[in-house]
């Protein structure tokens, strides 16, 4: 199973990035393509495109395919991109995920089917026809809070040794069924969902482990160094931009990763335009920030340091 693993790069912080919008509610290429830079010159070890934080779920299937068009063209090659391909059924799964491929991606990032509550077979089947299908690597992720699903480590554990399953991305909320997922599939996939705390520290550093796919990139240096610091020993420094990273989380999430004062997307796409990078708003049915929300944000932004 060690050559599944090895067959991507993956590792570090992966920031799950927002899509930005024009002031009339249109893809923005220009937005978007000056955001890809950004992130690049800010240190990202890899980008997840078009997934929960990039508003899936209100882009036609059309912008989706144009959306991974524009993203590929400009950073193929460049890092590891990844593909948010979560739909309702395998086969629009695997069209995105083609598309995905053809545009220069190097895998996909899949969900359970949200709404329909698949029971657990329905969700083996559903993962091993998109692995059967051999288009991209997949990486599969575990998100209660947008499934109403959080698989089991022993369901995990079946689909992961699918042969297409590389990577999974485990946002459990319960730090018990994280760790036990970790211990048990770590030697098989790479393994996604660390926090950048104590405990995630603790993990990293003692057990191993491959990274985390954040939101949105919005500390810039500070969420790759944490990876960066760890990887050259200096557990200090890993542990001060960890700090930074919780802070937004604690202060702008609750412990189920729901957004206090917005969506995820809106309260992201808030601390960006606080950052001065607009990148529009967000798409009914979520709704922008309002001014104490924007309030907040700016707060946590202006005790981190970064304005």
């Amino acid at each position: 199973m060690a050559d599944k693993r090895s067959r991507v790069n993956w590792r570090g912080y992966l920031p799950a990035i927002v899509t930005p919008f024009s002031d009339d509610g249109a893809l923005d290429p220009q937005r978007l393509g000056t955001y890809l830079e950004w992130l690049l010159a800010a240190g990202m070890h890899g980008l997840v495109i078009g997934g929960t934080t990039g508003e899936w779920t209100s882009l036609s299937p059309a912008e989706r395919r144009d959306l991974f068009s524009m993203v590929g063209a400009q950073m193929k090659g460049r890092l590891p991109i990844i593909a948010g391909c979560t739909s309702f059924t395998p086969h629009e799964s695997i069209d995105l995920a083609r598309h995905a491929r053809d545009c220069g991606f190097d895998g996909i990032l899949l969900t359970p089917p949200p709404y329909v509550r698949p029971s657990e077979e329905e969700l083996f089947r559903f993962y091993k026809s998109v692995s059967d299908a051999n288009v991209l690597p997949v990486c599969v992720y575990n998100w209660p809070p947008g499934t109403g699903i959080d698989m089991p480590p022993e369901l995990l554990a079946r689909i992961a040794v699918l042969d297409g399953v590389v990577a999974l991305k485990q946002s459990t909320g319960r730090l018990d069924l994280f760790v036990k997922t970790f211990f048990m599939l770590r030697e098989t996939v790479r393994i996604f969902g660390f926090a950048m705390d104590e405990h995630g520290l603790t993990l990293l550093n003692g057990a191993g482990g491959d990274g985390t796919m954040g939101a949105g990139g919005v500390l810039g240096r500070d969420q790759p160094d944490f990876y960066n610091h760890l990887w050259a020993g200096n557990l200090d420094a890993a542990r001060a931009c960890g700090a930074k990273d919780r802070m937004i989380l604690d202060q702008w999430y609750t412990p189920d990763l729901v957004g206090r004062f917005g969506s995820g997307p809106a309260v992201l796409k808030a601390a960006f335009d606080v950052l001065g990078m607009p990148l529009g708003g967000v798409r009914a049915p979520l709704i922008d920030v309002d001014a104490h929300g924007r309030a907040q944000v700016e707060a946590t932004l202006r005790q981190i340091g970064k304005l």
